[in-house]
């Protein structure tokens, strides 16, 4: 078996993207043998699960209370486990394990590495491309999740090669749809918009309550299902701020929310919403979109990032400079009912056909086997 090291600079535990995208890797190969490749997971202290819990192994290192400590921390833990653990190819899953692995590449210059770019371009500071510039030429190859990003760095730097993997939602909670989980609307039942996300600037929350009131403008009658996730200081208040803007919408028995779900009942909630509306400011993929497409939500959302080339359907998307596109795109779908199931066949399928789990470990193990 050929040994594939993972670094990152968070537990794999802790809810994150680059943290499920790269479980969802590593079970994937833990789970084929025939792939050839033992992964091997180093990262910080697991949280809430032991090592012993995962199918593949995990080396451990602590993590410190300062940036600079926890950069000091990282170049002895990679250091020593690398030189233990002897891979045939690095993988690279964050920044800043990146910007640390800089500071000891050349001890290792016989392992080729890869890094996945989960951001985009434009959304690192001048300061981080300092130290990110240098490593990533050295790189075997950059992966970035969307081809939007991939021109971006194609235009806008002189790293290559960088090639296109999408990203993948928890095979473990989606993989498989349950039909008989599926809201289907009754004459007499109202369309469910749902809306998902933490509470951070991006999502822009104040604008999703400013489009719920669009709608209801328009005089639409609707519920809706949001799930808010908080993890500062603070986050509660503007939980609270949310809440009771778009209960004065839509009216108190018109809206169900739930707060930080797991990931087993994100996916039921999926199955209960008819429309899901995404009104991020920035989004460099938008697994939201993807996890409301594997339970047949049609899917309406700001034209930013990569959502465009995720969404697909342009009639869907929209500007927050005119959102009436936005709401005529929910509008027909509230009024149209035989449009609202072709739609949600749509994107389900667009799902199957871009961005399942089994999807995203064939293009790694192609990468890999390119490289090692």
């Amino acid at each position: 078996m050929k040994k594939i090291a993972y670094l990152m600079e968070y537990p794999l535990d802790l809810p994150g993207g680059a943290q499920m995208s790269t479980l969802s890797v590593c079970e994937g190969l833990a789970r084929h043998p025939e792939y050839g490749y033992a992964p091997v997971v180093v990262c910080p202290a697991l949280l809430n699960s032991e090592a012993s819990d995962y199918p593949f192994l995990i080396r451990e290192y602590p993590m410190g209370e300062s940036r600079i400590r926890n950069l000091r921390i990282r170049i002895s833990a990679f250091r020593l486990i690398l030189a233990e653990e002897k891979p045939d190819l690095i993988h690279i899953e964050m920044q800043e394990s990146l910007i640390t692995y800089g500071f000891i590449r050349r001890s290792f210059r016989n392992i080729p590495y890869v890094f996945t770019e989960r951001g985009l371009m434009y959304g690192y500071r001048k300061r981080s491309r300092i130290f990110m510039d240098p490593v990533l030429r050295d790189s075997a190859m950059m992966i970035t999740t969307t081809s939007y990003n991939k021109e971006l760095w194609l235009n806008g730097s002189d790293i290559r090669p960088i090639t296109v993997i999408p990203n993948t939602i928890s095979g473990r909670y989606f993989r498989d749809y349950d039909p008989s989980k599926r809201r289907v609307r009754g004459e007499g039942d109202k369309p469910v918009i749902g809306l998902a996300g933490r509470i951070c600037e991006e999502k822009d929350w104040p604008f999703a309550c400013d489009f719920i009131d669009a709608l209801k403008a328009e005089g639409l009658d609707f519920n809706v299902s949001i799930v808010l996730s908080t993890f500062e200081k603070g986050d509660d208040e503007q939980v609270d701020i949310i809440l009771k803007r778009i209960s004065e919408s839509v009216g108190s028995d018109n809206l169900e929310h739930q707060l930080n779900l797991s990931q087993a009942q994100m996916s039921d909630f999926y199955y209960g919403v008819d429309i899901f509306l995404m009104t991020s400011r920035f989004e460099s993929f938008g697994k939201a979109a993807v996890e409301a497409m594997s339970r047949k939500c049609a899917v309406v959302s700001t034209s930013v990032g990569g959502l465009p080339e995720v969404v697909g359907l342009k009639e869907n998307l929209y500007d927050k400079e005119d959102i009436s596109r936005g709401v005529e795109a929910v509008k027909r779908l509230i009024n149209d009912r035989e449009e609202l199931g072709r739609q949600q066949e749509y994107f389900y399928r667009r799902y199957l056909d871009n961005y399942t789990e089994d999807k995203y470990i064939d293009a790694h193990v192609r990468i890999y086997d390119e490289f090692v």
